[in-house]
């Protein structure tokens, strides 16, 4: 465990060390001082390196060159370009998205008989027509609307206590 005065000793060093390598547009200065010394904090048994002024300079240049990996793969959005207006929803409505969606083919994969298949069918995204359904499952393409009608009422039920839709729209039977 390093003691108050080695820290003492060492914190000059690592300020001008980090200095040094800190990058404009990239990594800050006191940044990099904060993961060197959680890098220190988190060495095995807490014992200090022996060569302690030589671990931190090491230790300053890893952090540097991992920041500067990470700002590479960073994509920057030109001034006045909003993500979120752009795409209409933030990213907290997004997950909520994706957990409704989840819910809902979850749902769908308990419905009975042939329903999850046709339900599976109407929710594909090459929007099949009511021939090429009935063609893929063997099924009159009349009896379809009727059975797509029962499949859809009977999923409605099931979603009501899992995913439940803040906006009113008529009545279910």
């Amino acid at each position: 465990m390093l003691y108050d005065d080695e820290l003492t000793r060492l914190r000059p060093l690592l300020a001008a060390e980090a200095a040094a390598e800190a990058v404009p547009g990239g990594i800050e200065a006191a940044d990099l001082e904060q993961a060197v010394w959680l890098r220190l904090l988190e060495l095995p048994g807490s014992t200090p390196p022996s060569d302690t002024a030589a671990w931190l300079r090491a230790a300053v240049r890893a952090e540097a060159r991992r920041a500067a990996r990470r700002v590479r793969r960073e994509v920057r959005y030109p001034p006045g370009r909003d993500p979120v207006a752009e795409h209409g929803r933030t990213a907290e409505e997004a997950a909520l998205d994706a957990e409704r969606l989840r819910a809902v083919r979850a749902a769908v994969r308990r419905l009975p008989g042939r329903c999850p298949q046709l339900v599976i069918a109407l929710m594909s995204h090459s929007d099949p027509t009511y021939r090429e359904i009935s063609m893929e499952l063997g099924i009159s393409q009349g009896s379809l609307g009727p059975m797509r009608s029962r499949c859809l009422g009977c999923l409605r039920s099931m979603l009501v206590p899992e995913v439940a839709s803040h906006v009113r729209r008529g009545k279910a039977r």
